[in-house]
């Protein structure tokens, strides 16, 4: 029965460590299995659109993504030993992270990937994508490398709803006009 697991954050040192290869031996154990079903269950949970294994403390190269979109090319995947073998163009936008919670900033990415791995059940796999996907794929490599985006990207600050549930707690003073 797959479980939720706890999600580590900023500041642990699983998080800034290179993962460690999957051997093709370790994918048909039960207890690997289960790691990606609890995985799975903890991204949903979250809730989240990807997840690396460092993220719950499991310094392994996989990693879970989907979308939660209605295209079948978004998800949901596992991918194993991901490998990034092409990368075009360039853009930014705003991105967040399940291991830096409440925080965003805006981050340079490739603007079309290809990944290869493999998938639960040790098969070779090919995901191309182009836009959140694509930057979806970056984000969940880079934390199999040690790597948070906030290591990378520019103008890191609290995001809009914890700015406004911190305003609830404690409202911002009147600003005061000066004549």
């Amino acid at each position: 029965m797959p479980y939720v697991r706890t999600i580590i954050h900023d500041g642990h040192p699983t998080l800034r460590k290179t993962a460690k290869r999957v051997r093709p031996d370790e994918i048909a154990d039960p207890l690997f299995q289960q790691l990606i079903d609890d995985m799975f269950v903890t991204m949903y949970a979250a809730p989240g659109i990807g997840l690396a294994a460092p993220q719950i403390d499991v310094s392994k190269r996989i990693f879970t993504i989907d979308l939660h979109d209605d295209d079948p090319e978004h998800g949901p995947f596992v991918v194993i030993n991901p490998k990034l073998v092409e990368a075009r163009g360039e853009a930014e936008a705003a991105e967040g992270c399940l291991s830096v919670p409440g925080y965003v900033g805006e981050m340079k990415r490739y603007e079309s990937v290809a990944v290869t791995g493999v998938d639960r059940a040790g098969k070779k796999i090919r995901l191309e994508g182009e836009g959140l996907f694509a930057r979806c794929l970056q984000h969940e490599i880079d934390h199999l490398n040690g790597v948070l985006y906030i290591d990378k990207a520019r103008d890191v600050h609290l995001a809009r709803e914890e700015e406004e549930q911190l305003e609830e707690v404690a409202p911002a003073p009147e600003a005061e006009s000066v004549g």
